[in-house]
């Protein structure tokens, strides 16, 4: 099998910048995703995720840091998440990185149970081969991480 080369798309001002670095096994998404065709956009990063999974890393952090997105880029990300819960081995960790805005970040341990808020993200893992965690970050106005929280399923 042929050896998998890291994929960077760099950012727009409607897509966000994309690195997939396959030896360190940091898969991120940065901005904003706003395309007017998200298959352009997202399905290079599918393929590659694809590839991926057949020779992954022991720990997989996929990292979004996306500002705001439409419904396309949504469903695109959610195959994405959905392809990488198939790493075929459950000694194998992924790690979901989310970063959001402080406001958001306390009203959601304010609500309670920080799970709750992602059930249709949960759904997505819920059967999920190797093991997922998934991790808040606060963020401020500058992006600079203010607090966190590790959620594990």
């Amino acid at each position: 099998m042929e050896k998998l080369t890291d994929l960077i798309v760099e950012k727009t001002s409607k897509t966000p910048q994309i690195e997939l670095k396959y030896s360190s096994g940091e898969i991120s998404l940065t901005g904003r995703s706003l395309p007017e065709n998200a298959t352009r956009i997202y399905e290079p990063v599918l393929n590659w995720v694809g590839k991926y999974i057949a020779q992954p890393q022991p720990v997989t952090n996929l990292r979004l840091k996306i500002e705001y997105f439409n419904t396309s880029s949504s469903l695109w990300i959610s195959k994405i998440v959905k392809t990488l819960t198939r790493i075929n081995n459950p000694d194998y960790r992924l790690m979901v990185h989310i970063y959001i805005p402080l406001e958001e970040y306390d009203d959601m341990k304010l609500s309670g149970d920080l799970r709750d808020s992602f059930n249709p993200f949960t759904d997505i893992l819920q059967d999920s081969i190797p093991e997922v965690s998934l991790k808040l970050y606060a963020t401020d106005d500058s992006s600079k991480v203010i607090r966190d929280a590790l959620v594990l399923f």
